[in-house]
């Protein structure tokens, strides 16, 4: 057999890789799970070594693997140089991209790495904001990408933007540390973002409508600040799935001393493009969404 690898193969190690696992790799490379792992069989057969140990927590890449990695993603990003060069376009400029804190924040690393290794030309500058900010400012033309979040079935007091591309749904939960415990007849002890968080404005509004009492226990800058407070047993704080963080618990409603009310799902959309951006911006738009979707 010739010396090289299948493109195909090594997107999906790179995938398995980046994942931890068989299962939660396949979506992102539109396969089943039995077809990742006979992509995987495949490599390592040809390359004669093994790349992933196997547990019961996942996969985890062998010293070969490590080393396989590196070069994959090179050779990858290079194979994707070469498709744009040859059409005729590249990537390049300086991209201001605004993105809610409560977007998927392991995914936006991995898909700023790649921008980067697939795109050396393109300087990217990340704003982390709330997604009403993003959209006001995107409005008056303060970044070239937005990503920002909405309750289904809740405005928030703006009307969806026209042209978004919805990028995907994640639950709401309640969300507290595992060892929090609720007193009985004690008001619900609500950890919020400031008030000019739209997921704010909707937790309290959703308590108000099903009568739950509740008081304003601790308001963090950012998410990050709410995932401490929360396992530091705080209270109790509404977030999406991929915010909430492993160190928290959801929350079986009704839960004991309370009911609380469900809660809807949230979707994640990248803002439509302006009339007359440059081709480019709306090209590194079509790489996110590529990239980001939840299919």
């Amino acid at each position: 057999m010739a010396p090289g690898f299948d493109f195909d193969q090594l997107r999906t190690f790179v995938a398995v890789a980046e994942a931890g696992s068989l299962s939660a790799a396949a979506p992102r490379v539109f396969l089943s799970q039995s077809s990742v792992s006979e992509q995987i069989r495949k490599l390592e057969e040809r390359v004669g070594v093994t790349l992933f140990t196997r547990g019961k927590q996942g996969v985890a890449t062998t010293p070969a693997g490590e080393r396989l990695l590196v070069h994959a993603r090179q050779l990858i990003a290079q194979s994707e140089r070469a498709w744009h060069d040859v059409r005729g376009f590249a990537l390049a400029g300086e991209l201001r991209l605004a993105i809610t804190d409560y977007f998927r924040p392991g995914d936006v690393a991995r898909v700023l790495r790649h921008l980067s290794v697939a795109y050396p030309s393109l300087r990217i500058h990340v704003t982390i904001l709330k997604s009403g900010v993003i959209e006001s400012g995107y409005d008056g033309g303060d970044f070239d990408i937005g990503l920002s979040m909405r309750v289904l079935g809740r405005s928030l007091g703006r009307d969806a933007v026209a042209g978004t591309r919805t990028l995907g749904r994640e639950p709401l939960d309640w969300v507290a540390s595992p060892d929090f415990v609720l007193e009985k007849g004690v008001p619900l002890p609500l950890l919020v973002l400031p008030d000019t968080c739209a997921l704010h404005r909707f937790t309290t509004e959703w308590l108000d409508e099903h009568c739950v009492p509740y008081t304003i226990a601790h308001v963090a800058s950012g998410v990050a600040g709410l995932q401490l407070a929360l396992s530091a047993g705080l209270g109790v704080a509404c977030l999406n799935a991929s915010a909430a963080g492993p160190s928290l618990v959801r929350i079986e409603t009704p839960m004991p001393g309370r009911r609380l009310p469900s809660l809807p799902e949230a979707e994640f959309h990248l803002l439509p493009a302006r009339r007359g951006e440059p081709e480019w911006v709306t090209q590194a738009r079509d790489a996110l969404a590529e990239q980001l979707t939840v299919r």
